[in-house]
């Protein structure tokens, strides 16, 4: 498993670009009037390029950038038929970290290590691979050549409402109530505790609040992505329990199934009933905008939410209410994320790549090292709390707001290595295709967890084995 230490390690190729106004209008000259096509999904860091960063290039180079902001679902179908289809539509598009292994199986992204080089012209001088944080070895082959150049990266963390943990009274209750004192939970048990506690406190004060954001639609690949990358984690389930013979269930030696998968899910379907009534159609935005409008006590919200959540009086109610943490784990996790042996929660992130279909391949490559610059990269972080550059963390904006969020930023600088991106699985969009049905039959309550996970396990080996992962 590739491990991510931000701060720490450097990638060894580089390509460039610089924050001088002559050199991007010179370069862009040959292409001026070029329009590239984009998708990506509609999440406040690619609404920031698609707003700010694609204006900007295009006042510079005349290289018009028309991104196209959708949903998750519709961003990936978009692409990969268009990839498949060989049809040209999209310069660019989005690269999830956990698809990347996939598109690199089918042969859908151009070398952008390999073409910089063959075009010493477009290759502009400042900006170096080695300014990325190792979350950029995600997009990388076998070789060290990069195939997308990485747009966001965050950390999934713990949110809490300061507000409600600390009012007397509600200590109070809890401690009479629980017979502990009232803190965010390090522990399942104690999440559990606050979940039910929040959610019994808010009704009595009238408040339209519950004890835990659950991100669990069950319609949606949102929750089986919740499930595998954050939930199962953090109990000690790793890389989805498939063996490295590609066996997921108990009895052939896989893990989807076993003790730990099923504590994992028990605990989650059973935080249903303290969570707000949209939890069985919420996907990561859906929580997102569920705490920002204060009516979660506590969650697991993705970080490319929780600067603005924690900062922006327009769009969030709880500004200055806000608590980070690391999200709880079970005996022995945190000690095997440190050793590299495991992983408590999910480094997210994707980036921008060129499909061979592409007609404006240079043009684009120019638009990749415009948004790659050090200089533009502190307001991105403000406005989608993501990190690409080692450099960003040290940003004076970026310094500011850190402290604004209760140390969002520091908190991802100094404990990102406890994370890591999804398993290389080439058959990542059919496996967890398979898995899906059984997740959102257990969160419907239609089936038990248990049921649940015996059923995806044989899903999923039926997939590894039709496609030749299984001996």
């Amino acid at each position: 498993m590739k491990k991510l230490i931000i701060a720490l390690m450097v990638s060894t190729f580089s390509f460039s670009a610089i924050a001088d106004d002559a050199w991007w209008k010179s370069a862009g000259a040959p292409y001026g009037g070029t329009v590239l096509q984009g998708i990506t999904e509609n999440t406040p860091p690619g609404n920031f390029a698609a707003d700010v960063l694609a204006k900007d290039f295009e006042a510079l180079t005349g290289i018009k950038v028309r991104l196209e902001n959708t949903s998750w679902d519709q961003m990936y179908d978009k692409a990969i038929k268009d990839m498949e289809a060989n049809s040209g539509i999209y310069d660019f598009v989005y690269i999830e970290q956990d698809i990347v292994y996939s598109y690199l199986d089918r042969d859908f992204l151009v070398n952008i290590s390999q073409s910089l080089a063959s075009n010493p012209d477009i290759v502009a001088p400042n900006v170096s691979m080695d300014d990325f944080t190792t979350f950029i070895d995600y997009f990388k082959n076998g070789d060290g050549d990069v195939f997308g150049v990485p747009m966001e990266a965050f950390i999934k963390v713990y949110l809490y409402r300061k507000d409600l943990f600390e009012a007397a009274d509600a200590k109070a209750q809890f401690r009479a109530q629980y017979g502990y004192g009232l803190d965010p939970a390090t522990t399942f048990g104690q999440w559990r505790d606050n979940a039910e506690f929040f959610t019994g406190y808010c009704a009595e004060k009238g408040m339209e609040c519950w004890g835990t954001t659950v991100q669990g639609h069950t319609g949606h690949p949102a929750s089986t992505y919740e499930f595998l990358e954050s939930i199962a984690p953090s109990f000690g389930l790793y890389n989805w329990g498939v063996s490295d013979d590609y066996q997921s269930c108990v009895e052939n030696g896989g893990q989807l199934n076993g003790g730990r998968a099923k504590a994992a899910l028990n605990f989650w379907t059973q935080l249903l009933p303290f969570a707000p009534p949209e939890a069985l159609q919420s996907t990561w935005s859906e929580v997102g905008s569920s705490f920002a409008a204060g009516r979660a006590a506590q969650g697991w919200v993705y970080g490319e939410n929780a600067a603005w959540i924690a900062t922006d009086t327009e769009k969030s109610a709880v500004v200055g209410k806000v608590g980070v943490r690391l999200p709880p784990t079970a005996e022995g996790v945190m000690q095997q994320a440190a050793s590299g042996k495991g992983y408590i929660g999910y480094f997210d992130g994707g980036a921008y790549g060129i499909p061979h279909s592409s007609k404006n391949r240079k043009a684009t490559m120019l638009w990749l090292q415009y948004m790659s610059q050090n200089e533009v990269q502190a307001d991105w972080a403000i406005a989608g709390g993501r990190i690409t550059h080692k450099a960003t963390y040290a940003d004076p904006k970026v310094v500011a707001v850190d402290a604004k969020s209760d140390g969002y930023f520091t908190l991802m600088r100094d404990t990102g290595y406890l994370f890591a991106g999804a398993p290389e699985f080439p058959f990542h969009g059919a496996g967890r295709g398979a898995i899906d049905p059984f997740i959102y039959k257990a969160l419907a309550g239609e089936i038990t967890p248990e049921d649940a996970l015996d059923g995806a396990c044989q899903a999923l080996d039926k997939v590894m084995k039709n496609l030749g992962y299984q001996k």
